[in-house]
């Protein structure tokens, strides 16, 4: 049998979600902040999104699945911080998100099942993805067993290295470790470059940005995107469209 791969965007908007139904992808990972490597997006932006893959023709527009974290920086949460993920796990569920996109490791470094558990059952049993808190741990290949035996539909990782182009032996081994049970996904810095031989480790599906910057206009430029007058990213289908082309889509 042939293996379909399945393509994921990782937007910011309901432009995004319709630059990925162009393109066909199966899937977005829909955050906001993308520079901060994504933050919870906020109700408005989730209904919109929804909004935005039902108007693709023919029912073909994408899933949306939401990306859960509460804040920038490590994955090893503390109660609140959890309470706030499990409580937006739920919304994202009830707002009608095919499935949400969540991580947490504990004090050491490892996966944190305890909290992993929660905000999976919070799902309610729809799609659940663990993001890439499996590349800060120090055996991404047992961290997906543990996924595995969560119950959890997939793991996006760049097989533990800064770009997934660079932990390509890693992805070997974690698409041998699946043993078709969980799908592995590669994702960070993917580009028309690299996205075939990323294909040819034998990964469920390739997540990618397709990231343009924009420059800030109007007014007087002050200060730097951290102080919320910089530039901003946006989708570009042009970068999509190309990586496609690289994967003869």
């Amino acid at each position: 049998m042939t293996r379909t791969l399945a393509l994921e965007i990782a937007v910011q908007d309901p432009a995004g979600v319709r630059i990925a139904a162009d393109i066909g992808a199966a899937r977005v990972e829909l955050a906001s902040a993308l520079a901060l490597g994504g933050l919870t997006p906020s109700p408005a932006t989730l209904e919109l999104a929804i909004e935005a893959a039902a108007e693709a023709a023919d029912g073909t527009g994408p899933e949306v699945h939401v990306l859960i974290r509460p804040r920038a920086g490590g994955f090893h949460y503390d109660a609140d911080e959890l309470a706030v993920s499990e409580r937006d796990v739920r919304r994202a569920i009830d707002a009608g998100a095919a499935g949400v996109v969540i991580g947490a490791l504990d004090a050491d470094g490892r996966l944190d099942v305890v909290a992993m558990a929660r905000l999976r059952d919070a799902a309610g049993g729809a799609s659940v993805t663990l993001h890439r808190a499996i590349d800060m741990t120090a055996d991404p290949v047992a961290t997906l067993r543990t996924a595995r035996e969560l119950g959890l539909r997939r793991v996006l990782t760049s097989g533990g290295a800064s770009a997934a182009i660079d932990g390509i032996d890693t992805l070997r081994a974690l698409v041998a470790a699946a043993e078709g049970q969980i799908d592995v996904m590669a994702g960070s810095s993917v580009d028309a470059a690299s996205a075939p031989a990323l294909a040819a480790t034998g990964v469920d599906a390739i997540h990618f940005s397709a990231k343009r910057a924009v420059a800030a206009t109007g007014g007087v430029r002050m200060g730097s995107a951290s102080d919320g007058v910089g530039g901003y990213e946006v989708t570009d289908r042009d970068i999509a469209l190309a990586i496609c082309a690289a994967l003869g889509r």
